[in-house]
């Protein structure tokens, strides 16, 4: 059997279920390419038995599933288990490989976002933010100009490897070059961690700061007045 087990936002997030289920697993694997993890994968405390790291060419292959059909293997995913597409793949997989699959979430960015007083039914689609390079630089706020459209709330992730002040300066150039105008923006940092932070301000000012990954923006649509004084906390 297969489980997917989420591990919440910080080394302490794994819920009771989770802890009890890699009791009783033989194989025990980490998934740790779709996020920069703010802490070290040694300060998981996860009881005696191994963890195996993973990157994303030998959780796509058969690998999990081969052994899930004879014993018991538990994928650790930050966050929520079900966050990254990857993972439904996996699930689909593991249906038609006859492979029993079971699913133990916990919190995720979507969760720990609602710490900015934003509405989480307010928000519209969530786009990703990818690393530019010289010949690469996709317009990745379509969806933030669909969301504007009908006043919702637009939440960026933020690609893995990508340092603050360069996400901040490729978030800068793709509005000015699709004439998206921004007056503030909310920055999260490391939610769910004791290192949290979340600040509302303009690009200038934003420059100044030096978010932590993981991070997110969020560019807020219409705002509610008791989400308007919520975000102004963070001013």
């Amino acid at each position: 059997m297969l489980f997917i087990i989420g591990l919440g936002l910080n080394e302490n997030g794994i819920s009771r279920e989770g802890m009890q289920i890699l009791e009783k697993c033989k194989k025990i694997y980490l998934e740790g390419y779709t996020v920069d993890f703010p802490y070290k994968f040694d300060d998981l405390n996860l009881g005696k038995k191994k963890i195996i790291k993973l990157g994303r060419s030998e959780v796509e292959s058969d690998r999990l599933l081969k052994e899930a059909k004879s014993t018991s293997v538990a994928l650790l995913v930050y966050g929520s288990p079900l966050f990254a597409t990857t993972h439904i793949s996996l699930i689909l997989d593991a249906e038609k490989e006859g492979v029993k699959t079971k699913i133990i979430y916990s919190a995720s960015i979507f969760d720990a976002i609602a710490e900015t007083g934003l509405q989480l039914y307010k928000f519209g689609k969530t786009t990703s933010m990818p690393i530019w390079t010289e010949k690469y630089k996709p317009d990745f706020l379509q969806y933030v100009k669909e969301n504007k459209n009908i006043n919702a709330h637009s939440l960026i992730l933020i690609d893995i490897g990508l340092k603050f002040e360069n996400a901040l300066k490729q978030l800068e150039e793709n509005a000015e070059k699709e004439g998206v105008k921004f007056e503030k923006i909310l920055i999260c940092s490391s939610l769910g961690t004791d290192k949290a932070r979340i600040y509302y301000s303009d690009f200038e000012n934003l420059r100044k700061k030096n978010a932590k990954a993981p991070f997110c923006f969020i560019i807020p649509g219409e705002l509610h007045f008791l989400e308007k004084e919520a975000v102004e906390r963070f001013a």
